[in-house]
């Protein structure tokens, strides 16, 4: 992720010219990024879930995500005033928690694992004009993508959170040892990361351009 950002920096201050939009180098990148973040969201939930974890600290931790969310929205509209992120990984991210939590946890694997297939094949199999708007887009129902430096909307991004809940609620152990220890702590900064690595890759960007 950040490597890809940092990419992306570099086309922005015209270091390299690259279309992100456009050309599948870049576009597939992403879809593997956002998959992956999605689905290890998704095993998260599973592990806290079966350790107990209560209300109180679920919903801190989703202030904190919802709460970033605000603040990228708000960072994208200074930089990106025509295509700021109105619905993002962390906007999406916040919903999906809640639906989550609040009530498709409790579907045995089997239904589970259907609803994120659905999830998954409903933007091709329905959409609307009526969600076409920046104040409906959020559920994915799109005719034809937003103008945005980042769209991660319900449907079909649900589905890949169910599916990292699912196969972690099945296969716990599955994480066991899975990343080396630096990765490790690094994950359980990940929002932090996540917040912190553009603004520190742009400063730096800025102060080569301006030291030259």
């Amino acid at each position: 992720m950040a490597a890809f950002h940092f990419g992306f920096d570099l086309n922005h201050f015209g270091w390299i010219r690259q279309d992100f939009y456009r050309d599948p180098v870049w576009t597939w990148q992403r879809t593997a990024i956002v998959s992956l973040f999605l689905f290890c969201a998704g095993g998260g939930q599973a592990l806290a879930v079966a350790a107990g974890q209560g209300a109180a600290r679920f919903w801190r931790r989703w202030g904190q995500v919802a709460g970033c969310a605000l603040l990228v929205s708000a960072g994208s509209w200074v930089m990106f005033p025509n295509s700021w992120i109105s619905f993002g990984v962390l906007h999406g991210m916040a919903v999906m928690l809640v639906l989550l939590r609040l009530g498709l946890a409790r579907l045995p694997d089997g239904v589970l694992l259907g609803v994120a297939l659905l999830a998954l094949a409903a933007p091709q199999l329905v959409a609307q004009r009526w969600f076409d708007t920046r104040w409906t887009n959020w559920v994915g129902l799109v005719t034809r993508k937003p103008i945005t430096e980042d769209y991660v909307p319900v449907l079909p991004w649900l589905g890949v959170m169910l599916l990292g809940f699912v196969v972690t609620r099945r296969w716990p152990g599955l994480w066991a040892g899975a990343a080396p220890r630096p990765l490790a702590v690094l994950g359980r900064w990940s929002l932090s990361f996540y917040m912190v690595h553009q603004p520190v890759l742009i400063g730096l960007l800025l102060a080569v351009q301006f030291l030259r």
